[in-house]
Order: structure tokens, then C-alpha cells, then sequence
């Protein structure tokens, strides 16, 4: 099952402008994704897929497969479903979202997604991993609860599992997952995601993964033991920054440009 790993950029972020453009390590971050992606090894092929003229510009500069897409998008996962339209990637069975502001993803995180999907547990693969039970209630940090089987059966900003009885913390501790906005899907799964209007759930939550699992689409889980977070803030910027020398030193094979 061929995988197409597939980067949305959009250049309009407000929270960090031009985010796609910004320089990490003396390169864009949409090109340090490429390359982390692409040294990862877990997709046949990667792509970047934006919006915007000067997003296409800088890949193209540099070699990078580059895709322009509508602006009219609502999310990244529109954005890969046309992408996945494309004749030229016709013959790919399964897409892998990799957000454009994560030049820090994990292999286990991708690969566990794809790994779901592969080997039929479920239509769409995402990834989590442990957090400690303080981060039940920051909003920010959005929580899943899983099947023993490992599929979800809710995504939520809210604390989730609920500790009823402070007696009962020791069962919650390892019970508490913080979903990683990673991706894979079959191409039908993807189409019939991005065809649903979106979910009332999904407009509360503000969550989109809340539609396919409304409609009744099983979205398997792996459970992984570490993944960074993205690159949100001009904060954000400046820790990566800092700390991305060491990283890619460090990392497998981060490929040159």
C-alpha cells in the first residue's frame, strides 16, 4: 500500500505570519518538515501543498514537490484531499497528513498512523501519547479516550476521563492521552471526511477529527511514548531555533536541500 505523505502550508497563520516562510535553522519551516519527513522513511513520496504563489516558489527553488491549491480550503485535510484527486498520485492507497509547522514530528507518531491504516485496524490512523493527569483540564491540550482495541471513542478539550473520586487517581494517571494531530487515511475515508458537512460536535469542539468518528468511520489510534509539538509562536520559533542545531546533528538523516 503505496503512502503519500502529503505537507499542507497555508501562509495566512495569524498567530505566527507568513509561518510556512519563517526561517528555522537558515530555511523555511515548510522545507525543514520536507526534509524531516522524507528522512523519516515512511512514505513513498511527500508533497507539500499550499495556497500561496510564495510557498510554491521557495519548494520549487529548491527541488521540493510542491502542489497548489485552492484557497478556499477550511483545513489541512481539505487541502490533502485534493491533492489526493490528482491523477499523478492516482496509484496511492494510503495519504499521510503531516501538518507544515512540526519540524520535530516523530517517526513513531507517523508510523503508527500509516500502521493503522495498513493493516486494516481502521480507516483513519492517528497517533497519542501519555500526558500527566494536570493536563486533563487546560483546553489546549486535546484529550482521547480508545477501545481496548485501540480505536477512539472521543476527542475533547475537555478532561477526559473525568476523575468522579480523587480515590481513583492512581487508575486515571494511565488512562490520560493527548491526541497528536497526525494523520493517515485510506483515499475513500479521506473523500467521504472531507464531503460531510462539518458536525455539530466537531463546531463545539472545534475539532474536526469529530467528524468521520460522528459518522461512524473507526479512526484507529497508536500509542506512542514521546512527539513534539508544533511551531505556533514566535516563541516557538525562537526554541527551535535554539535547540535546532543539536537536533539536526542528532536526528536520522535530516536530508539536505
Amino acid at each position: 500500500m503505496p503512502v503519500l505523505a502529503v505537507i499542507p502550508a497555508r501562509l495566512g497563520a495569524t498567530r505566527l505570519p507568513r509561518k510556512p516562510l519563517r526561517l528555522l535553522g537558515g530555511e523555511p519551516l515548510v522545507v525543514r518538515v520536507y526534509q524531516r519527513v522524507l528522512a523519516l522513511q515512511v512514505a513513498d513520496a511527500v508533497v507539500v501543498a499550499t495556497d500561496h504563489d510564495a510557498v510554491r516558489d521557495a519548494c520549487a527553488a529548491r527541488g521540493i514537490p510542491v502542489v497548489l491549491t485552492s484557497s478556499d480550503h477550511a483545513s489541512g485535510t481539505d487541502r490533502v484531499a485534493e491533492v489526493a484527486r490528482r491523477p499523478e498520485f492516482g496509484g496511492m492507497d494510503v495519504l499521510l497528513n503531516v501538518q507544515g509547522d512540526e519540524p520535530f514530528v516523530s517517526r513513531e507518531a507517523l508510523a503508527g498512523a500509516v500502521g493503522v491504516v495498513r493493516s486494516g485496524h481502521a480507516p483513519i490512523g492517528t497517533a497519542a501519547v501519555p500526558v500527566a493527569a494536570e493536563a486533563l483540564h487546560s483546553p489546549d491540550v486535546v484529550k482521547v479516550v480508545c477501545t481496548d482495541e485501540g480505536r477512539a471513542l472521543y476527542f475533547s478539550r475537555a478532561p477526559i476521563p473525568y476523575l468522579r473520586d480523587a480515590g481513583d487517581r492512581s487508575m486515571l494517571t494511565p488512562l490520560v492521552h493527548q491526541h497528536i494531530g497526525v494523520y493517515a487515511y485510506t483515499r475513500q475515508a479521506l473523500q467521504q471526511w472531507v464531503q460531510w458537512s462539518p458536525h455539530p460536535l466537531e463546531l463545539v469542539e472545534r475539532l474536526e477529527q469529530l467528524r468521520p468518528l460522528a459518522h461512524g468511520l473507526s479512526i484507529g489510534v497508536a500509542h506512542v511514548p514521546a512527539a513534539e509539538g508544533g511551531i505556533d509562536t514566535e516563541d516557538d520559533l525562537r526554541r527551535a531555533n535554539a535547540r535546532w542545531s543539536v537536533f539536526s546533528t542528532s536526528a536520522p538523516s535530516i536530508a539536505p536541500v
